[in-house]
């Protein structure tokens, strides 16, 4: 026993980041709770283009597992990588469904998103984006991820639904019974920290299981256990011949940009809460969880998965306490081992997880307290940042909106001599981001 406690020490440094392995492991049970979700919803969207839902949930999950423990021996961060729900929406609806683009042309499509990831990485092109980015829209990246977050979960409870009439979020039926579970989850989850419990997430998780059994909400399986299939049909599914077409230029941006911003805003975002960023708000060793993204999002696309990206729900196990890559192997095993029980894992109803989404969603706004309230070119665009996260339900497009406002605000002040050749670059490389996704709907 001690044999494995001190590899452990040794390989995620836990007392350096003043955490244990029982805090990490129930971090790690957190996260997966928090996102087991996608082992439901993203092979039935993928099952919409005629691909067999199976073997996309056996891929899916393999491809989780492998980038993730990649993710944590290497970058010994709690992150944890599942496919973009917006990439997925992009793969299935827009190109194969609407456009009606080959599967093989939109997995390598996705491959050649990910190669192109790559080369940004190593050629140290990332390092000058990111210098680049104003503190104050780094700073906003936190709390727009946060209440992007927070919406989701009420979104996934049932609490906020899509008025069509108003075009805006409303409350929707605050009777169903899944609305009641989330809310007494939430109760539970603000009173186990306010008494500083830990694992307080995990335990709100399954009492809001249980309470919803009597409600209809939490359905119990007939099986608690399943065996896994085949790959065969989506292994090495894709045209990179015919992808390389220019036409399909815009949908490589499509894939690509979100797949940067994205994985840059949420490794900033959940790192500010973990306690990582340095003084000039940047997450050292960012470079590496680049460089896993990348190549994770290339090696998915040989097995017809979207983009893999760093997921926003792995802010769940950072405000249970995980702090290290030990949280990320945790959640990884769940879901190689949820192959083998599936069926356990999407009994745990959305309103269970919400309230957690909700909670670590309000405590990311913390760092809007930082920001330079004097100065117009900072708060402004940190505003749009927040606010177009939220009204598109996408980290990348408020990033890219707020850098623009940015760039302006700078331009029509004359204050040229704090905007470099970089910042023109990153401007001209938003605006053709816009332009890719015109037409995406």
């Amino acid at each position: 026993m001690d044999v494995i406690k001190n590899s452990l020490e040794r390989q995620f440094k836990l007392s350096e980041l003043k955490t244990s392995i029982s805090t990490e492991i129930i971090a790690g049970i957190t996260t997966f709770t928090t996102m087991a979700y996608v082992l439901a919803v993203v092979p039935k969207m993928m099952g919409e283009t005629g691909l067999p839902t199976g073997e996309i949930l056996t891929a899916m999950v393999l491809m989780i597992g492998i980038t993730t423990i990649a993710m944590a021996l290497f970058t010994n961060r709690p992150f944890v990588l599942a496919p973009g729900m917006g990439s997925v929406a992009i793969f299935s609806i827009t190109l194969v469904q609407l456009q009606h683009v080959s599967v093989g042309v939109a997995s390598a499509l996705v491959f050649l998103s990910g190669i192109l990831f790559l080369l940004v990485t190593v050629l140290g092109i990332r390092d000058a984006v990111v210098k680049v980015i104003p503190k104050g829209i780094k700073i906003s990246i936190s709390a727009g991820v946060g209440l992007f977050l927070a919406v989701i979960g009420l979104r996934n409870a049932h609490v906020i639904i899509a008025n069509a009439k108003k075009t805006a979020f409303a409350f929707g039926d605050l009777t169903q019974p899944s609305v009641i579970v989330a809310a007494l989850g939430f109760l539970l989850l603000i009173v186990l920290q306010a008494r500083k419990i830990k694992g307080a997430a995990l335990y709100s998780i399954f009492a809001a299981t249980i309470i919803g059994i009597p409600l209809g909400v939490t359905k119990i399986p007939q099986s608690f256990f399943s065996l896994p299939s085949s790959i065969d049909h989506v292994v090495f599914n894709f045209d990179l011949w015919n992808a390389l077409d220019v036409k399909y230029l815009p949908f490589l941006f499509a894939f690509f940009l979100p797949d940067f911003f994205s994985s840059f805003g949420t490794a900033i975002g959940i790192g500010n809460k973990a306690g990582f960023l340095d003084e000039n708000g940047d997450l050292p060793g960012l470079h590496k969880i680049f460089l896993v993204d990348s190549l994770a999002a290339t090696l998915g696309s040989l097995f017809t998965i979207p983009v893999l990206i760093t997921y926003l729900e792995s802010g769940a196990g950072v405000e249970a306490g995980g702090r290290s890559g030990l949280t990320a192997i945790t959640s990884a095993i769940l879901f190689l081992l949820a192959l083998l029980i599936t069926p356990i894992a999407l009994m745990i109803p959305a309103g269970a997880t919400a309230p957690i989404l909700v909670y670590v969603g309000i405590s990311m706004l913390s760092g809007l307290r930082n920001l330079e309230y004097d100065d117009l070119a900072e708060y402004l665009p940190a505003f749009i940042c927040i606010a177009f996260t939220i009204f598109t339900f996408n980290i990348a497009n408020g990033i890219a909106l707020a850098y623009v406002v940015f760039l302006l605000i700078k331009l029509s002040t004359r204050r040229l001599n704090e905007i470099t050749m970089g910042h023109y670059v990153l401007g001209i490389l938003f605006l053709v981001y816009f332009y890719s996704i015109a037409g995406v709907k």
